[in-house]
């Protein structure tokens, strides 16, 4: 088993997997990982929905891969300037890898669904609503406890919300009730390639202490 802090440092997206087989223990090893993780008063407001079946897979694949082509064209067509050449490789470099992942997400081991209700938990008084901020801050950490959990057993992963245009078709193909949203899909599998510290701004450049724009401790 690795260290825990390597790996967080390590722990980066995995698109591309072999096809050695994932096993059903692992998955619940992640899981159990999962449930551990704080949520907003203790809600645990998280369903899981693991997705094996090939014929699925294909469904989820097809839903996953228009929604991706949507964003893509999107997305290149209100690019700004690139400050350098080395910047737009590094763009370029990473919508190939997610280009990749939706050309191929179904050869992934498994895919994993975690769902939230579509509710308003904030309570009210006298002046209105209490917000509190979004549901969702109470299953990304469990969506990060899984993927770290993966990370941990050699397993890659890729937290996904690229299908989120075509969320109502992804829930009738899974037979999700409305009242749940799907705030993540995980694929998982052995990785192709190497786990390793993904290039990233130095922590200092994006910290202030105290107040903002103040750099020093």
């Amino acid at each position: 088993m690795i260290d825990l802090y390597e790996g967080i440092l390590t722990t980066r997206a995995i698109r591309r997997y072999t096809d050695e087989p994932v096993t059903v223990e692992e998955i619940r090893k992640c899981l159990r990982a999962a449930q551990q993780a704080p949520s907003g008063g203790n809600s645990q407001p998280w369903q899981y929905l693991v997705i094996t079946d090939p014929d699925v897979k294909r469904k989820v694949a097809e839903i996953y891969r228009r929604s991706y082509r949507r964003w893509e064209t999107a997305q290149l067509a209100s690019l700004p300037e690139f400050r350098t050449d080395a910047d737009r490789e590094a763009f370029m470099r990473s919508l190939r890898s997610s280009r990749y992942l939706a050309e191929h997400l179904d050869e992934a081991a498994a895919l994993v669904a975690f769902l939230v209700p579509d509710v308003d938990l904030a309570p009210s008084d006298a002046d209105g609503r209490v917000d509190i901020g979004p549901i969702y801050a109470s299953v990304y950490p469990a969506v990060q406890n899984f993927c770290l959990a993966a990370r941990a057993l050699g397993i890659g992963t890729v937290l996904t919300t690229v299908y989120w245009s075509e969320m109502d078709q992804l829930r009738r193909v899974l037979d999700v009730p409305e009242r749940y949203v799907i705030a993540a899909l995980v694929p998982m599998g052995r990785p192709r390639g190497a786990f390793g510290v993904a290039p990233r701004r130095p922590a200092e450049t994006v910290t202030h202490w105290n107040r903002f724009g103040n750099r020093e401790p």
